[in-house]
Formats: C-alpha cells, sequence, structure tokens
C-alpha cells in the first residue's frame, strides 16, 4: 500500500520532529494560553498559527529541494544528488524562525 512512498531515515526523522512539535505545542498551551502577537508576518498570530504557517513553509522548502535535486547535479557538476538532510535542516531552521520571530 506504501510502497510508493520513500520511507528513509530523513523523511521518518522530519515526521517524528513534526510529531513532537505537535505535542510539546499542546502541552505548552495547556501549561500557558497563547496571546496574539504581530511579528514581521503581516497579520497577529498565536503560537498554533506561527506553527501551522512554519509547517507549511517547512513542507516547501522539502518539496522544492526534491523537484531541483536531479538538476542540482548537472547544475554544480555533482557525481550524486545532494543530501536530503539538507532541506531538513533548512526547513527546520525557517520553521524555527518563523515560530520565534513571526
Amino acid at each position: 500500500m506504501f510502497d510508493w512512498m520513500a520511507w528513509t531515515l530523513p523523511v521518518a526523522v522530519f515526521f517524528i520532529c513534526i510529531g513532537l512539535m505537535l505535542v510539546g505545542m499542546t502541552v505548552w498551551e495547556l501549561k500557558s494560553p497563547t496571546v496574539e502577537r504581530k511579528g514581521w508576518l503581516p497579520i497577529a498570530t498565536t503560537r498554533g498559527d506561527r506553527l501551522f504557517i512554519g509547517l507549511l513553509a517547512a513542507a516547501c522548502v522539502n518539496l522544492a529541494f526534491v523537484a531541483v535535486s536531479e538538476k542540482m547535479i548537472v547544475w554544480f557538476g555533482l557525481e550524486q544528488e545532494p543530501s536530503i538532510w539538507i532541506s531538513f535542516v533548512v526547513s527546520m531552521l525557517l520553521l524555527g524562525l518563523i515560530l520565534r520571530k513571526g
């Protein structure tokens, strides 16, 4: 049923991180209810809003990396596709930035 999916270690780590974030944010919300604030995003957001926006951004970064990873071989003269860990780290940094400053 799931043969079409590429369940590699980076993919598993990515989904585990998302699950842990959701659990952590739920506990945090129960302990300390959030207040809307205005960061550099153009709207006032709560922690949950910023998490959702950050997860969407992280997914887009990962999908964009997968879309161009084969082309990077030609562009940069690589011998093999670049590691998916690169997009994982970049997407988690972006998510952290959005959660903190958004």
